[in-house]
């Protein structure tokens, strides 16, 4: 294949700062167009980034060029308005997380991807950091080889703090009024106190929801919610425990993200960066304790400065070209969206308020 030829729908903060400039500045592939419907939004990004055309949406766009991919990155409250059309022109889409904001309207999208011979993605770009990519090998390696014996537990830990770390100082913005646009509907089984605290959480937790997946590699259920809000503890299917903790503490201008992985023999620790920092992987460390006398050692690998979003980026380009990559399909995104209601469940005892 020559350059991937990639569509952007949507250049606001995300689309530009934490999506378009990874692409445009990656040599296999072009972004030939962009569809914004901020007339003077498009034309100033699409001056910056040398892309040729623009177009006022989407349709209109899909309607001339013939792309290998698009890039969507839109409140996830639109997914289920927008998808159908986009999967019409039956290339691989990515998106932002999460697949959108109800059940219902996940079920709609995936009906729609199921009638297209398109592809979708779904951006938790913590799967594809450096450091996450090499632990994963890992993890998969141990649990095929006993090295560590049995996989035993998951911990992810994610605080609240600057997840920006100054990743929009080059953000464009502009004049144009932003029309109404039609949104997805809300989940019709919660009352709105409920809906609140289900968005709050599935905009901000789904990632570490589908990263406990990816680390366990099966599906897993929510065991106990704290009422306080802080932890959520779940098993998989095989047994193996798991804790989500939510903010125990908040920083400022730090980000403080990891998640263990514990076999009976040792452990893997990841430490990831704020989402749009640059330029800079995650850390991981591998702890083996093989008894017996053995000296205990720890591993901690020097990884390429490569950060997770641009990391993302040439996975999705890969998987553009049939390559495997850790991306997450909707169907697994979908399966966070049932988590994240049973949390609820668990944590309110009735989704009405």
């Amino acid at each position: 294949m020559s350059k991937v030829r990639i569509g952007f729908v949507g250049v606001g903060g995300m689309g530009q700062c934490a999506h378009l400039r990874n692409y445009a500045t990656y040599a296999e592939c072009e972004v030939v167009a962009i569809a914004e419907i901020r007339k003077e939004l498009g034309e100033k990004v699409a001056a910056k980034y040398g892309v040729r055309r623009v177009y006022p949406d989407h349709a209109s766009m899909l309607a001339v060029e013939e792309l290998d991919g698009i890039v969507a990155s839109q409140p996830y409250s639109r997914h289920g308005v927008l998808l159908p059309d986009l999967f019409r022109a039956g290339v691989p889409v990515m998106t932002e997380k999460p697949l959108t904001c109800s059940l219902e309207a996940g079920e709609k999208i995936l009906t729609a991807l199921k009638a297209s011979k398109a592809r979708h993605m779904v951006g938790y770009h913590k799967r594809s950091d450096p450091a996450t990519m090499y632990a994963k090998r890992e993890i998969d390696r141990l649990k095929a080889g006993g090295e560590f014996g049995a996989m035993k537990y998951v911990r992810i830990l994610m605080p609240a703090g600057d997840w920006v770390a100054s990743g929009f100082i080059d953000l464009l913005t502009s004049d144009d009024t932003m029309r109404p646009l039609q949104h997805d509907p809300v989940p019709s089984d919660m009352g709105p106190g409920t809906r609140k605290e289900y968005d709050a959480f599935v905009n901000y937790y789904i990632h570490q929801v589908n990263l406990m997946r990816h680390l366990l590699g099966e599906d897993y259920k929510v065991s106990y919610a704290d009422p306080s809000k802080v932890m959520l503890a779940v098993h998989s299917v095989s047994g193996i425990a798991g804790v989500i903790e939510m903010s125990p503490f908040c920083t400022t201008i730090d980000w403080q993200e990891e998640a263990l992985v514990a076999f009976e023999k040792g452990w893997i620790k990841i430490e990831l960066p704020a989402p749009l920092a640059s330029n800079r992987p995650g850390k991981v460390t591998l702890y083996r304790d093989p008894g017996n006398g053995a000296t205990p050692e720890k591993v901690v690998p020097q990884l390429p400065w490569v950060h997770a979003m641009r990391q993302q980026a040439i996975n999705f380009i890969n998987a553009i070209k049939g390559q495997p990559t850790p991306l997450c399909e909707a169907e697994e995104a979908f399966e966070d969206l049932k988590i994240a209601r049973d949390y609820m469940v668990a944590l309110k005892g009735s989704l009405k308020d």
